[in-house]
């Protein structure tokens, strides 16, 4: 099959999509023909050599974490899916032919392959830090860097369980903001008094690593109400950095709730066939997303 591995840390340039053997499912996995695999910040974090918090990476490496595709291998004792089935989810190495998934479930009604590769670590990520950061329904919720996946995710889930929610984004994204129920504002000069306005902050998310934990704090009172995905010097200011994933199975379940209930939707920004994962992560690198980048087979 053809994957896109790296043999060495370093930039986009050291992508290659290479042949590799099949891999195949295991005890209670599962493995699917990948139609779309979900281009997230920790697989060029990863592919930089940073230190996560995650299990050391063995050169040559896979890339990816998310896919949605079809089922057509279950491994022993997987129970309540079958050949042929059409699942997302997570598992490793899904810039991929075939992927091997620890976690996944069936599609939605109505969602594409595309769209379903967007979903899985986003929506576990914000789930996590939603609840890590403890905001609590009728509280406000500070989202720095709101636009992509994970702050889509972040502002459309708070919404639904009545939190009220500012974000922040470039003049462009500004409208995409608020058509997610967000108080929108920008980055740039005077950014914090312009969030100020807009009401008291309980508590904040740092979703860009774009430098702005001081304010995060200030704006807060208390770096336990901060909670950064994107900055790992977030701890050097007593502000949590949550980089390890909690329970995928039950972040798929929600997620399944809130798209069936037309509670959650983020939009696919971009594709990229498996040739251009390098530009994927180029563009990812870069930011200003407005929802998700997927690689598609």
């Amino acid at each position: 099959m053809k994957r896109v591995s790296f043999a060495e840390f370093g930039g986009p340039e050291v992508l290659r999509l290479t042949d590799a053997e099949e891999p195949h499912a295991g005890p209670g996995r599962i493995r699917v023909a990948v139609r779309a695999a979900g281009v997230n910040p920790v697989d060029w974090r990863l592919r930089e050599g940073q230190v996560l918090g995650a299990h050391p990476i063995e050169l040559p490496a896979g890339v990816g974490l998310d896919a949605a595709g079809v089922v057509d291998e279950v491994g022993e004792g997987v129970e309540g899916v079958g050949i042929g089935d059409r699942v997302f989810g997570e598992g490793a190495d899904t810039y991929a032919e075939f992927a091997v998934l620890s976690a996944w479930a069936r599609m939605p009604e109505g969602l594409t392959f595309e769209e379903a590769a967007g979903y899985p670590s986003v929506v576990e990520t914000a789930l996590r830090v939603i609840r890590e950061v403890g905001v609590e329904p009728g509280q406000t919720l500070l989202v720095s860097g709101a636009s992509g996946g994970v702050g889509s995710a972040v502002l459309q889930i708070a919404r639904d369980r009545g939190i009220t929610v500012i974000g922040t984004a470039g003049a462009a994204n500004q409208g995409y903001l608020r058509s997610l129920g967000a108080l929108a504002t920008t980055y740039g000069e005077g950014w914090v008094e312009r969030v100020r306005e807009l009401g008291r902050v309980d508590a904040a998310l740092d979703l860009a690593g774009s430098g702005v934990i001081r304010e995060l704090v200030e704006l807060t009172g208390d770096p336990r109400k901060v909670i950064s995905i994107a900055d790992l010097g977030a701890p050097d200011l007593g502000v949590r950095f949550s980089g390890v994933a909690g329970s995928v199975p039950q972040a798929l379940a929600e997620a399944v709730d809130l798209i069936s209930r037309g509670k959650l939707h983020i939009p696919v920004e971009k594709t990229y066939t498996l040739a251009e994962a390098a530009a994927a992560h180029t563009d990812s690198q870069a930011g200003h997303a407005r929802g998700r980048r997927v690689i598609v087979l």
